[in-house]
This record gives structure tokens, sequence and C-alpha cells, in this order.
């Protein structure tokens, strides 16, 4: 692997106190770098980066250390891979800022995203009740309301219509309070990413947790997967297929599990 490219920046600064960058990587060092290196150029600052690696190899980890030169982050690594859960966890007790933004490292943000962020960080220090400010989902939250700025109240009620309103958490970019743990628990380890992200959303459900959603998530993030590399995440074939029985089983099993695993 060939060295850094030097940075190109733009002329307005934006000095994010009291956040960190967390950033979860495994065997993606140059999507780690397109990530860092658009932070930027948007000439983002954050009070600290934290790069939490899960056991990539050896030619990714040297490359890691490469980029630490120019990026200045916290490499925080471990022996073997260790999963999502063990991955996130070592991460977020490495931050020692009242908020983090987490985003995993195959995603780009986009030229409004500073000027988003901003907005995002008011929310967050004026409004104690808020948990989280999501920035990128696979679709709309369903039940939005209260724009402000682009962003919407995230509004869960069980008894609402679909599934889909479930998904108020997610691994996707966004801002929480460094203190999650503390309300929603630690991630489960041990665990298939899938399952791992599923907990932590029953977890915020369970405990009342209140975000906000960015609507127009499709023009402030990208996420990226390049042939050279792929994304890590492996999911079976029937939560992914287009096939329009598999898809109808697929809606009937999330409706039932998710409001089974709700109400219990």
């Amino acid at each position: 692997m060939t060295g850094p490219e030097p940075l190109n920046i733009m002329e307005k600064e934006y000095d994010f106190k009291g956040v960190s960058l967390l950033v979860t990587h495994y065997n993606r060092s140059r999507s780690l770098e397109q990530l860092l290196r658009s932070f930027a150029e948007l000439n983002c600052r954050f009070e600290d980066i934290v790069v939490s690696d899960d056991g990539s190899k050896p030619e990714h980890i040297d490359y890691l250390h490469a980029l630490q030169s120019q990026f200045s982050f916290r490499l925080i690594t471990t022996p073997k891979n260790k999963g999502l859960g063990n991955n996130i966890n070592k991460g977020q007790d490495a931050v020692q800022t009242p908020l983090t933004l987490y985003v995993q490292e195959d995603f780009t943000p986009a030229a409004i995203f500073p000027e988003s962020f901003t907005h995002a960080l008011r929310l967050m220090n004026t409004r104690p009740e808020l948990d989280m400010v999501r920035f990128y989902a696979y679709f709309e939250y369903p039940y939005l309301k209260n724009p402000d700025n682009g962003f919407y109240d995230m509004g869960f009620k069980v008894w609402k219509p679909g599934y889909r309103k479930f998904y108020m958490y997610s691994d996707h970019p966004h801002l929480r309070r460094t203190s999650f743990f503390q309300k929603f628990g630690r991630y489960i380890e041990g665990q298939k990413g899938d399952f791992t992200e599923y907990s932590m959303m029953m977890s915020f459900l369970k405990n009342k947790g209140q975000a906000v959603f960015y609507k127009d998530f499709k023009n402030l993030f990208t996420q990226k997967n390049s042939e050279v590399e792929p994304s890590t995440m492996k999911r079976e074939e029937w939560r992914q297929s287009d096939n329009f029985f598999l898809s109808q089983v697929r809606h009937l099993y999330r409706h039932l599990k998710f409001n089974f695993d709700y109400l219990t």
C-alpha cells in the first residue's frame, strides 16, 4: 500500500468541541482514509478521534499507523477479531468527551454535513432529554414530527402500524451522549452483527430512548463499498432477497418478532 495523499482543505472552519469521532474499523483502511479525509477536507475538527480496530490484517494495521501521522487519531486495537459488539464497546470506552459521533469506516460525509451537524449539536445541548441524533438510514423513519432545520422527532408507539417503527436505533452514523451505556447497557458481544444491533435497538426502545432523525439523510452521508474493500457484514440470503414470497415472510416475521420481543 502506498502512503496517504495530501489534503485539500476548505476555507470555513468547524471546531466541534466536546465531540469525539468514533470510527469502527476492520480490514478497510482505504475506506477509513476516505472517511477521515472527507471530514478534514470539510474542515471539521473534533476534540478527539478514536479508531477502534477489530483485529485487522497486518497490512491494514500498518496503513492505520501511517494514517495516524496525518489525521492524529487514537488507535484502539485487539489481537484477534471479536465482533461488532466488542469493537464498539472498547471504542466507546476510550471516548472522553461528553458527545460521540459514531461512524463506520465505509461512510463519507457530504458538503452539507458541517452545517447540519452544527444544528444537531444545538439540539443535543438544548434538549437534555435527547439520547441521540440519527444521520443515516436505509429508509425514512415512518413517524416523524416537530421539524427543526431538517431534523424531526421520532415518535415511537407500539400500537402504531408497521414494524419499521421499531427502528429508532441504528448503527448507522449518529451523534449520542457518551453516557449512552449507562442508560441502555453495553453492546452484546460474541454474537453476529445483526443480533448485536437488534439487541441494542430493543434496549433503546425498552429504556424509553429519545432521538431525532435527519430526514434528508441520503444527501448527508453516502455509504461506499468498493470491490477492493467490500462490506465485511455478511447477512443471510433470506434477509436480503427481493423475492416476493420471501419478502412477505420477512415482513410478517419481523412484525411478530419485534412486537413479541418488545412486550416481553
